[in-house]
């Protein structure tokens, strides 16, 4: 029961979607704020013909999502060390509230690099396409009206 608690926790924590493609609630069908904000590299890269992406565009691309991805893997190696640690005050017979608590705070602070190095890529794809070419890929998700520039 305990390595069942550990591994859902642990599991809970590690899961970080990525923001710009979170499923939509059961509960019911509620635009995604960030997707007509942001394009995940995927859409970009599976349609940088139709979007006339540049080489130079494409450089820069590859070289941002490559940089994210080997800082991403130390920042996951971290997590899990943390959650362990996490886990294994948990499963103590009685728990000291305020390590327990300064651990998660610790992951936390992980998981909040980890966002915050995810919403970093999105900002910097975005801002080296063209209007047009954003317009295109909101053409693309099938995403309503143009978010405002301020």
């Amino acid at each position: 029961m305990k390595n069942l608690a550990s591994a859902t926790l642990a599991a809970f924590v590690i899961s970080l979607p990525a923001l710009a493609q979170q499923q939509t609630p059961p509960a019911g069908p509620r635009p995604d704020p960030l997707a007509a904000a942001v394009f995940p590299p995927e859409l970009i890269m599976q349609n940088q013909e139709a979007i006339s992406l540049t080489e130079e565009q494409r450089t820069y691309m590859m070289t941002e999502v490559q940089r994210v991805q080997s800082q991403a893997m130390t920042v996951q190696w971290r997590m899990q060390r943390e959650v362990e640690k996490l886990a294994a005050l948990l499963r103590q017979d009685r728990s000291d509230e305020e390590r327990v608590l300064a651990q998660v705070d610790t992951v936390l602070f992980v998981e909040r690099a980890m966002k915050r190095m995810q919403m970093t890529l999105l900002v910097r794809l975005k801002n080296r396409l063209t209007p047009e070419q954003r317009m295109k890929l909101r053409e693309i998700q099938g995403v309503g009206a143009k978010p405002r520039d301020d």
